[in-house]
């Protein structure tokens, strides 16, 4: 196949051998037809006779020439230009709901857990091309960050802006966390709904039971991946907070997960429950969730192919014209 060009078909190219064959017909039958006599001198003749008997194999020269060009666009030469376009054909919307309180300041995870998570998360959107992520932070209570959206710059952006602030009521309110997020979420008129909602404590604050929300999502069909952060054990967490630098105070203090409910919302919901005590655990969860939620992308090509052939058989066609002038004009008395 030269560069750019295939052909439809190839088994053509046998007929080449016959090239081979034909040169051997032309020298035996022109041996065969070329008269000898021998004479002891030719002194006596002319010299200096014309020198076109010497260019009369230029006519099988010219055959010769034509019947390649005709054998390869017998051989159908044609490019093809490929062109492709993709249709999500099961797309997917995703909220995160991400706790932001205090204690997502620990350094059990490099360089704390609030951190870490925000570097995984922003690798697992960038991820999804053809799905609509929403972000939800919560603490004591809880809002949206960013409503579901397919720009990833504006997700990503708001991500990058998550951190600990003393404007949310301090505390965990794991229920209220999963409400929000099951209110952004319920009216998707996606195929497939998904909370991812990450915590590194017990629910100890909001107005919400996370039993309660998580029949909430239950009922709209929204499957909800839990993960809790944090180390088995102690971790460096902080303690208390400065009221004039606003610095916090650390100290190892025991990692406190309520992990049968995170198990409990997790099975109620479909989801599964995961637990991150690492930087390099809580990027193969994420990579696992993305495994498992994949969106279906259908990919359709279009070719258009365009035949090569006839520039070819035009070609063959003019040289057969001029061995034909040749042979019945210049050349006639010598053929």
């Amino acid at each position: 196949m030269l560069e750019g060009i295939d052909f439809l078909n190839k088994q053509m190219f046998w007929v080449f051998l016959a090239i081979p064959l034909a040169i051997l017909w032309y020298a035996f039958k022109y041996k065969k037809q070329t008269a000898e006599f021998k004479i002891s001198s030719i002194k006596g003749f002319k010299t200096g006779s014309s020198i076109l008997p010497k260019f009369r194999h230029i006519l099988f020269f010219l055959r010769l020439v034509a019947l390649g060009l005709l054998i390869t666009a017998l051989a159908r030469p044609q490019t093809v230009d490929v062109s492709t376009k993709t249709k999500t054909t099961r797309g997917i919307d995703i909220v995160m709901a991400i706790d932001v309180s205090a204690s997502m300041l620990a350094k059990d995870l490099k360089p704390n857990r609030l951190e870490a998570l925000k570097n995984v998360a922003a690798e697992f959107i960038n991820g999804r091309p053809n799905d609509r992520i929403g972000l939800v932070e919560y603490a004591g209570e809880s809002y949206t960050k960013t409503p579901i959206t397919s720009d990833k710059s504006i997700v990503l952006r708001s991500l990058r802006d998550i951190k600990y602030n003393t404007i949310i009521d301090g505390g965990t309110a794991i229920g209220m966390g999963l409400a929000t997020a099951v209110n952004r979420i319920k009216d998707s008129k996606a195929k497939s709904k998904i909370i991812i909602l990450l915590t590194d404590g017990v629910n100890n604050a909001g107005f919400i039971d996370p039993n309660t929300a998580s029949e909430l999502a239950l009922e709209y069909g929204i499957k909800t991946y839990t993960i809790g952060l944090g180390t088995n054990g102690m971790a460096l967490s902080p303690i208390a907070q400065s009221q004039t630098t606003g610095q916090f105070q650390y100290g190892r203090i025991q990692v406190e997960i309520d992990e049968e409910l995170l198990k409990g919302i997790a099975d109620v919901t479909g989801g599964k429950y995961f637990r991150a005590t690492d930087n390099r655990k809580l990027k193969e969860i994420y990579k696992e969730i993305d495994k498992l939620e994949k969106t279906d992308v259908e990919e359709f090509k279009f070719y258009n192919y365009e035949e090569k052939y006839r520039p070819l058989v035009l070609f063959a066609g003019i040289l057969l014209l001029i061995e034909l002038l040749l042979r019945f004009t210049i050349f006639r008395s010598f053929v």
